[in-house]
């Protein structure tokens, strides 16, 4: 994403925000007053007001601030021509910094097949308040997640998943490995191996590798289906049209890693992405097949269309033998939690009360929702099977998030410090910063709760 931010201050336009409570006092004091009045301008949240100079050229923009929404610095690029504008007020770090970051996350664009649709927008004066490494890593992790998810299937499969994290690897000095194809058998991810195997493209686990190996362990698993056809119980035409997107989790991991990453925690970070196409062909898993995973469990497919818990099963049994302090797996993983939460809410799973603390209370401070819904052991029952030890789906129509959710929990050790997300990672509707399409939830929380634990 293309910085739209400067350090010079010469020709700068000032933005003036002005909350509805200080309008109403400054109205009463300064000449401009009349003008914006006469404009309609009441300091309304996202609104603006040009305000010309003796000459007739744009002297100042009135900006209608809601302090309460970060997300109302976001409005300011569409509604001002091109050219470079500075804010005329004083802002603590925080404020700072979201309205560099909103500035610049309204600003992107997803242009790879319409470079000539380019839009060229204005530029924000750095606030000096603000902390400039930590937002250039955000944005840059917001792009990164963005990125991913938007690309078509046909040029986001498998191994261009796999490149991507290579690339953040060789960018940041870290360690890349991918397992491909029959060697999944053979390096014991039958799951993975599996659910892929019916794709031309081959399947694979992806494992990266950053930072000291003496640091504290975090491991991310993200979930990287990177077509989901819904396998033999195919899906309609309906449920199958945005599933470019069902590797969201995994852009999510690399997107919390680059960040992590660029802000140098003192972590021993891993990341640990499988990376299937869910697809129909003569080889493909069936229902009621049993498969084995790298834990040892045995599970009996009642739903091929719940294919990205199985996958992960395996990373999660890898991710736990480790040890490591913190597991978070992030994946879009079923509609139930959408049904219940809509798509602005990831739903959150842990058993650990202290480790959902951290996380909601870091959620708050950084404008980063997400909701905590409950591990109901009594629905465990519903993963019950006769032939294996566990289901992949349940039959009841109720509780899906829940129960698949139950289902992830059997691959981690109950000592492990594990947290699981079911997101949507896509905005089905614009909104200033936050353009319809493929979009980064969670990660801004999660690194400021690694960030308070592992402060660099």
């Amino acid at each position: 994403m293309q910085e739209h931010l400067s350090e010079d201050q010469a020709t700068a336009i000032p933005i003036l925000p002005l909350t509805r409570i200080r309008w109403q006092d400054w109205r009463n004091t300064d000449p401009a007053a009349g003008w914006a009045a006469a404009n309609g301008f009441t300091a309304e949240a996202g609104s603006i007001c040009p305000v010309p100079g003796a000459d007739g050229a744009l002297s100042s923009i009135l900006f209608g601030w809601d302090d309460s929404d970060p997300w109302c610095w976001a409005h300011l690029p569409a509604k001002l021509p091109k050219g470079v504008f500075r804010i005329d007020a004083a802002l603590d770090a925080d404020t700072a910094g979201w309205a560099a970051l909103g500035w610049s996350l309204a600003c992107y664009q997803f242009n790879r097949y319409q470079p000539g649709k380019n839009r060229e927008w204005p530029v924000l004066v750095w606030p000096a308040a603000a902390r400039k490494d930590e937002v250039r890593a955000t944005v840059e992790a917001y792009r990164l997640v963005r990125d991913l998810v938007n690309t078509p299937s046909s040029d986001m499969g498998p191994e261009e998943l796999a490149a991507a994290a290579r690339d953040l690897a060789d960018r940041t000095g870290g360690q890349f490995r991918a397992i491909v194809g029959d060697a999944l058998l053979s390096e014991g991810y039958p799951a993975v191996h599996a659910v892929g195997r019916a794709s031309v493209r081959a399947p694979r686990l992806i494992d990266l590798t950053w930072g000291d190996p003496a640091a504290p362990r975090v491991t991310l698993v993200g979930k990287g289906v990177c077509f989901d056809s819904g396998g033999l119980d195919i899906k309609g035409s309906a449920g199958m049209k945005l599933m470019k997107k069902d590797m969201g989790g995994a852009a999510h991991a690399l997107g919390l890693a680059s960040l992590i990453v660029a802000m140098r925690l003192p972590v021993r970070l891993r990341v640990l992405i499988p990376a299937v196409e869910n697809s129909v062909s003569g080889n493909a898993f069936r229902p009621l097949d049993v498969l084995p995973t790298r834990k040892g469990l045995t599970v009996e497919v009642g739903n091929t269309d719940a294919e990205g818990r199985l996958i992960l099963a395996d990373a999660l049994a890898e991710a736990d033998r480790d040890k490591p302090g913190l597991i978070v797996d992030m994946a879009t993983l079923t509609g139930a939690a959408r049904t219940a939460l809509g798509p602005d809410l990831p739903a959150m799973f842990t058993p650990d009360d202290d480790l959902a603390g951290e996380i909601e209370a870091a959620s708050r401070d950084v404008h980063d929702p997400l909701w905590r819904l409950p591990l109901w052991k009594n629905y465990r029952r519903m993963l019950d099977s006769k032939v294996a030890d566990i289901n992949n789906a349940s039959d009841s129509p109720f509780a899906g998030a829940v129960t698949a959710a139950l289902f992830l929990q059997e691959f981690v050790s109950p000592g492990t410090p594990w947290v699981h997300f079911d997101l949507f990672a896509w905005n089905p509707a614009a909104r200033p910063g936050r353009p319809e399409g493929g979009e980064a939830m969670v990660i801004r929380a999660l690194y400021r709760m690694i960030a308070r634990r592992h402060p660099s």
